[in-house]
């Protein structure tokens, strides 16, 4: 599929609310916020404004309380009914008003663990009690075929960022305590700005994510700074580009040009098997933290530490989190929870020193009937290979 073929939206079947007010014994659920809630994105597939609109189930019925300007978007997006009277009025106000059109006056209102404040207060004059809900969020743990299409693509995307990079290390050369690029030193921004622009053609967003670092600043995990990169040094990158329905990507490679051997070729060694440890793990039925456990025995068996707090040497995080329309979201392989089949998550350890530099190989699978399967295909390689 290239870059300009349509991806159709996925849907969300939000019986699973039904089931949540059935069991608590509660006679709606509603969500407030804008669109940077990734929750509210994912009840309606509506990707609304910068101002607060509302979510309300009921009776096995939805409505989207949406700002009036954007009733037509709205009426495309949403899979129920889309209601836009009182537009003026606080969301809150408003999600008040539609569940006492959908017949319900009075009783406990679902809401999720986040919800605005002036929003739960409009619901509370208006009668009804909060109660909060895990019920997105655990329907969220698990993806339908549709929603792993939307990451499938937007990692082809991260692909390609990644493809991009490599190739330019792989043409740099060593100057030198630099690396010289089309005459000129390579630094962290302009590798980043040519992994951007790779993303915006196809179709994508970088979203402030493609993370670059360079010797010391590869063990920052998030390092979005300018760095000279230097021969011999680990260039980390980690990608994770946002798709058109709202989907991220999140790729990871570590490359070093001109490498003597040393401490950059023991760590990533090291984080090789940790991932070939971990993804051997994954599997329905298995335990989220028997991932990390393996990675993290691996890693020890190499000689670094699995425990390092962030800003020390050795293994500073977990092995992977779930990623949907939040870059990071249930389950995380830190926890002790049982895989099922539909689950996304990355595989990423990583060890890192900020005297020497980072290293981390990322890998983003879907656990299936028999295993798992990688959501791309991209290789590893310690030092970059021009294609």
């Amino acid at each position: 599929m290239e870059a300009s073929d349509p991806l159709p939206a996925p849907s969300t079947d939000a019986s699973f609310l039904d089931v949540a007010l059935s069991e608590s014994d509660a006679a709606a659920f509603v969500a407030v916020g804008d669109r940077s809630d990734d929750d509210l994105r994912y009840l309606t597939r509506f990707s609304g404004p910068d101002r607060d609109y509302a979510f309300v189930r009921a009776a096995g019925e939805s409505a989207l309380c949406a700002p009036s300007l954007f009733a037509e978007q709205a009426e495309r997006e949403f899979d129920g009914t889309v209601r836009t009277e009182d537009a003026t009025d606080p969301a809150g106000v408003r999600a008040a008003a539609a569940l006492s059109a959908l017949g319900v006056d009075s009783g406990t209102v679902l809401v999720p663990q986040r919800i605005p404040h002036d929003a739960a207060v409009h619901l509370e004059r208006a009668g009804y009690d909060l109660e909060s809900t895990t019920a997105v969020a655990d329907a969220r743990r698990v993806k339908t075929e549709e929603e792993v299409d939307c990451l499938r693509r937007v990692q082809r995307a991260a692909v390609r960022g990644m493809a991009r990079a490599e190739e330019i290390l792989a043409a740099a050369d060593p100057d030198g305590d630099k690396l010289l690029w089309e005459g000129a030193p390579l630094s962290t921004e302009r590798l980043r700005r040519r992994v951007n622009a790779e993303f915006a053609a196809y179709g994508v967003r970088d979203a402030g994510n493609t993370v670059v670092g360079a010797g010391p600043s590869a063990a920052d995990l998030h390092y979005t700074g300018t760095d000279v990169l230097r021969p011999g040094e680990t260039v980390l990158l980690d990608l994770s580009p946002r798709g058109p329905h709202g989907y991220y990507g999140d790729l990871s490679r570590t490359y070093v040009v001109d490498s003597d051997g040393g401490w950059e070729r023991r760590a990533y060694v090291a984080v090789e098997a940790a991932l070939s440890a971990a993804l051997d793990e994954i599997a329905p039925g298995a335990r989220a933290n028997d991932v990390h456990r393996e990675a993290a025995a691996e890693l020890t068996a190499h000689g670094f530490d699995p425990n390092a707090e962030e800003g020390a040497a050795g293994f500073t995080h977990g092995t992977g989190h779930g990623v949907g329309v939040s870059l990071h979201e249930a389950p995380s392989l830190r926890d002790s929870v049982e895989l099922e089949e539909g689950m996304v998550f990355t595989v990423e350890p990583g060890v890192y020193d900020p005297e020497q530099g980072g290293v981390r190989l990322e890998e983003l699978v879907a656990v299936t009937e028999e295993g798992y399967e990688i959501l791309h295909e991209y290789p590893r390689s310690f030092a970059p290979r021009a294609e």
